[in-house]
């Protein structure tokens, strides 16, 4: 089940790339319009991205988990009003990151809500995206998006991160 948090992964809640520049081999980020048509766009996006790194063998899972992870903040963390939202803080990003032996998709979105996995009924249509994050990833996980700091040196989340690793193999 996801965890708030990874030592793996602390480069995200920091918001920085990892410390040794040598082992990031690849980042790549997408910002994604508050519309479902977003989710295509995203798996377009990974289909491109892990094209370039060599990756293409992973792409039906890293985009079934991606289409998820999008879905998910598209229907979940987008407040229900109307405004137009900042356009230089678009609502939803996508962040694929490779390292030599594995590779992280990460979505931020607005909420401060945690991602929940819930049961869903056998009939339901919806409700089982995490379970499928969870599937066919090898974790996942969320914490709270790094927020600034304000001239009065305090900072506070604005949004989070919820992300998925997938192992590569040795050979890639």
């Amino acid at each position: 089940m996801g965890t708030n948090g990874s030592t793996m992964l602390e480069p995200l809640r920091q918001g920085l790339p990892p410390i040794d520049p040598s082992a990031v081999s690849g980042s790549a980020t997408c910002t994604l319009p508050a519309r479902y048509e977003a989710v295509g766009g995203a798996r377009r996006f990974t289909r491109t991205t892990l094209n370039g790194w060599g990756l293409s063998e992973r792409f039906d899972d890293v985009a079934l988990v991606v289409s998820e992870l999008v879905t998910n903040a598209l229907r979940h963390a987008l407040p229900s009003d109307s405004t137009a939202p900042d356009p230089q803080d678009p609502p939803v990003r996508l962040h694929l990151m490779r390292w030599s032996s594995r590779l992280v998709c990460a979505v931020r979105d607005p909420s401060q809500e945690s991602p929940v996995a819930s049961e869903a009924p056998d009939c339901a249509e919806s409700g089982r995206g995490l379970f499928l994050v969870e599937s066919f990833s090898d974790s996942w996980g969320w914490h709270p998006s790094p927020e600034p700091e304000t001239p009065g040196g305090l900072s506070a989340p604005r949004g989070k991160v919820v992300w998925a690793l997938f192992r590569l193999s040795d050979g890639v």
